[in-house]
């Protein structure tokens, strides 16, 4: 008899500790982020190392305005507690849909689980009228906010206090993780600057209006873009036009995004007899890109290759 209730403390004793290591990992489980770009999947792994569990849901190499809402969206959706998306209107093809139909109340707009990197910094382009036949325009100004560096510096901050908003107890570590970043980022935009000082005032011609944030940041000069309207694709009559404006004031190079048919810019860049230049955009645009620094090192270094 005593043998039994011996045995039957252990097993209860075990079947407690069990409990109590289940609970435990319960509380300290990684956060399950569903970035809608690589660029905040990038910043959210800065921000949080190992206390978050991400999920991409856009590849470098595809344009981030046409994107199926997937049934796997829509389940990695379901079980997120934090969306980071750009918003400004960039994912409002597929974002909605994902978001509706995933039935996860944590992560719908206006809740504390949604986070836009758009609301955290001045947007650019911000048109004073609002047209179908102007093209894909944004109410709130262009989306492309992660050509500046600059811009991570505040998204960073409103991020980081998100995470802990959902995740307190791990405040310290994202406290620390955010100060170290500001600290790094900062000396890399600096060192960027210098690197990039011979582009101030170089007149460049773009593929799609994806530059406006680099350019203000670099002080780039954009003359021309070869979409006719945002997102339509150009007619070779179209090409033409352009190409006889370079007649009348030259450009360097032309620009496009990673993504983008290079087409385009090639047959450009052939006529006019100037650089054609591919950016990754965003993380992993190229396999020089593989992180937020070295997106922009790599950006920096074809920019200033294009002038050669």
């Amino acid at each position: 008899m005593a043998l039994t209730n011996t045995k039957e403390k252990i097993v209860k004793k075990t079947l407690c500790i069990f409990l109590l290591l289940l609970l435990g990992g319960n509380a300290h489980a990684a956060l399950n982020v569903f970035a809608c770009e690589p660029e905040w999947a990038a910043l959210a792994r800065q921000l949080a190392g190992d206390k978050v569990s991400l999920y991409t849901a856009t590849g470098a190499l595809q344009d981030p305005h046409r994107v199926e809402a997937r049934p796997s969206l829509i389940a990695k959706a379901r079980r997120a507690n934090l969306v980071v998306c750009t918003g400004a209107e960039l994912e409002m093809a597929w974002l909605p849909v994902v978001l509706r139909e995933s039935g996860n109340s944590a992560v719908q707009p206006g809740s504390g689980g949604y986070f836009e990197a758009a609301q955290a910094v001045q947007m650019l382009e911000v048109p004073t009228r609002l047209d179908r036949a102007d093209g894909d325009v944004h109410a709130t100004g262009n989306p492309h906010i992660q050509t500046d560096p600059r811009n991570f510096l505040p998204i960073a901050d409103a991020l980081s206090k998100r995470l802990i908003q959902l995740d307190p107890a791990n405040t310290a570590h994202y406290q620390q993780q955010l100060a170290t970043f500001n600290q790094q980022w900062r000396a890399a935009i600096a060192k960027w600057e210098k690197q990039a000082s011979p582009l101030k005032g170089v007149p460049i011609v773009v593929q799609h209006k994806g530059f406006p944030y680099l350019n203000n940041w670099l002080g780039l000069k954009q003359i021309a873009e070869l979409e006719p309207r945002p997102g339509m694709e150009p007619s070779a009559a179209y090409l033409g036009q352009v190409l006889n404006q370079l007649q009348q004031h030259p450009a360097k190079m032309v620009v496009r995004a990673a993504y983008q048919d290079g087409r385009p810019s090639e047959w450009i860049a052939e006529r006019a007899h100037i650089s054609a230049v591919m950016l990754p955009f965003t993380v992993g645009g190229t396999p020089q890109s593989g992180d937020l620094f070295a997106l922009f090192d790599d950006m920096i270094q074809r920019l200033l290759a294009g002038l050669k």
